[in-house]
Order: C-alpha cells, then structure tokens, then sequence
C-alpha cells in the first residue's frame, strides 16, 4: 500500500493553544476557515463517505485537560491531557477528510453526587474528603453515611431508603469487579468553566463540522446524583435496592457506533471513562459478534491514566497499571491500538 503524506494543519491553527484554559475559537470565523478549508483540500461531504469513521471523543474536558482543572489526568507525565488535546486536534485535521462523525461526551455532574464528598458524612456528622474509597461495609457499619441534607429532594425525605440504597450501590459496585466506590473532587458541573470542551477540540470539532456537513454530535452523561456514569454506554449500577430501574444503558448510541464501519477513540481518562467505556462496548459487541471488536481503533496517545501525586515527587494513586491491563485486553479481543500519528489509511483493516 502506498501511503500518502499527511495532510497540512489549517493555519490558524496554534498548537499552544492546547495548553490554554482560555482559550476560545471565534466559531463565526471558523465557519469561513471551514469553507476556505474546504475548497483548498477538496474535501468532500461526509454523507458520500463509503468507508464511514466515527470518532468517539470522551470526556475532553477542561476539568480533565489543564492543571488549573478540578481533576487534571495528568499522567505519569504531568502534561498528559495537555499533549493529548494537541494531538487529537492534529489528528483531525489530518483526517479530517475521512472521519464521517464526531461525537464528542460531556461528563455532566451537580453539586450532590453519590461520587462526591458533598454527599457524605462520617459518623459524626464530618465532611468527607476527595480521593479515597467508601466501602458497602463502611455504609453497613455506619462508619460512613449519606448526607441527611439530600434525602428531602432526592428520594422524598425517606432517608431510611437512601442509606439502603447507598449500600446496595456499593454492593453492586464490589460485585461488579470494576471499582469500588471513590470520591472524587467536584468536577464537570454544570455551567461552570470546567464543564466546557477543550477549546482547540472544540475548534476542530467545528472545522469538522462545518467543513464536512456534519452534526456535531455529543453524548451527555453523569447526571443521575445515584450512580457514577464513568462509561458513555451505561451507568456503574442499573438497580435501585427495591428492583426498580436506577438508570438505563444507552442502546441507541451502542447501534449508532456499531453501525460504523470503524470506532475510532480517543480522549479521558484511559483508566476511567474511556475504560468503562470501550468495556462496555466490548461486552455488547461479544454478546452480538465478537468479530466486530475489529472495527475498534484505540488512539493510545490520545489518552492519560488518572494519577494522584503524593507532594513527594510520588503518586498517592496512579491507575496507569489498569489502563495499560485493558489496552492487552482489548488487543486481545481484537480491537486496534493505534497512534494518532500514524495516517489512518495504514491502520489494519481501514479501507478509505
């Protein structure tokens, strides 16, 4: 196969911005860089694309993306969120001619959720604080409990059934395998900066857009105050403690990726919603056709694990292990890891 060079960067294009929070494109002119963009590379309609790419963008968010956010992925590296938003801008606008859609998923939290300390109390009636684990028997000891503050909107003042409730969820959290449950700072609520994309993915989001005649898509997800939504496919937990539906799987999004000829994703944090995500989109795909799992192309430099420093020149926590773990697995099942600089018509099994 001969491979061609890769495409230019549009010019207004300024990789520096990637590490700006500030950062904002001004989307009126874009709209005219996308048409001059358009006409200079030829680009055609994504509607007349025969090969169909959908790249699945999680979670580039500036809460997740700068250090100035309340829950930086910075990697091992300390720049790792920072360096993947520019390599994912750079990857498309090189193929941005060949990617059909983009969808991009907006963690979406508020003030209470089940994840936060917000939530909580200790058994005398103290705050709890961010990155630590809560334990079904904690919750079963009372050594840890729900704030009786939220039993009056969230489940009618019964604050019997909301301790039952906090402890069945953490059960089926251990059950699961997966996590326990672990408090997060407050992060992607709603309105605030935080919440909004990484503006140089926002900007070629746009140009994709608008250059290619396609929607620009999002998934929005989080905002059940009772489960953690790491995965874009379905909450942590589906049941309330009594048998009735907490929450839903995303059945229409699953039939919309797999519908594609290829996956292509990229985003944060690979050892969190990015995980969750191509898990549960790897058990769908098994329970249907496990040779589907050969249209999923992981972009691995596209992504950071989640890392907590200890002030020591350490981490308190680092989830790299689990990242890297799920990559050989999904490289098992069949799925692709990539690099986004490698140009996508020399991935296996792309047919552009």
């Amino acid at each position: 196969m001969t491979v061609k060079a890769p495409a230019a960067l549009p010019a207004f294009y300024n990789p520096a911005n990637a590490a700006k929070w500030d950062y904002v494109p001004d989307q009126q002119k874009l709209f005219k860089e996308a048409s001059d963009w358009k006409r200079s590379q030829g680009i055609a309609p994504a509607a007349s694309d025969r090969f169909s790419v959908h790249l699945l963008l999680i979670d580039a968010q500036k809460d997740f993306c700068f250090p100035g956010g309340s829950l930086y992925v910075a990697g091992r590296s300390g720049t790792g969120a920072i360096a993947d938003s520019r390599r994912i801008a750079e990857f498309m606008y090189r193929e941005l001619a060949h990617i059909t859609n983009v969808t991009t998923t907006m963690d979406t939290h508020f003030a209470y959720q089940i994840f936060f300390p917000s939530f909580w109390v200790d058994r005398n009636d103290q705050p709890l604080g961010a990155f630590r684990e809560i334990t079904a028997d904690e919750v079963g000891r009372g050594e840890v409990r729900p704030s009786t503050s939220v039993a009056k909107w969230l489940c009618g003042g019964n604050y019997t059934w909301l301790v039952k409730q906090a402890l069945h969820y953490c059960t089926e959290l251990e059950k699961a395998g997966k996590y326990k449950l672990y408090l997060w700072p407050p992060h992607c609520l709603l309105g605030s900066d935080g919440h909004a994309l990484v503006g140089v993915l926002h900007e070629a989001r746009m140009l994709h857009a608008f250059a290619r005649g396609a929607q620009s898509w999002v998934e929005v997800k989080g905002g059940n105050a009772l489960t953690e939504n790491y995965s874009v496919l379905r909450p942590e937990v589906l049941t309330r403690h009594d048998g009735a539906p907490l929450a839903q799987r995303n059945s229409l999004f699953l039939k919309t990726l797999l519908s594609s000829d290829a996956v292509v994703i990229a985003g944060q944090a690979s050892s969190h919603c990015v995980k969750s995500s191509i898990d549960d989109l790897l058990g769908e795909i098994m329970a249907q056709d496990p040779a589907l799992a050969r249209k999923v192309y992981i972009l691995t430099d596209c992504m950071s694990a989640v890392t907590v420093p200890d002030g020591k020149g350490g981490f308190a926590a680092d989830f790299t292990p689990q990242a890297d773990a799920a990559f050989q697995r999904f490289a098992d099942a069949g799925m692709k890891l990539v690099k986004s600089t490698d140009p996508m018509e020399s991935w296996p099994g792309i047919e552009l």
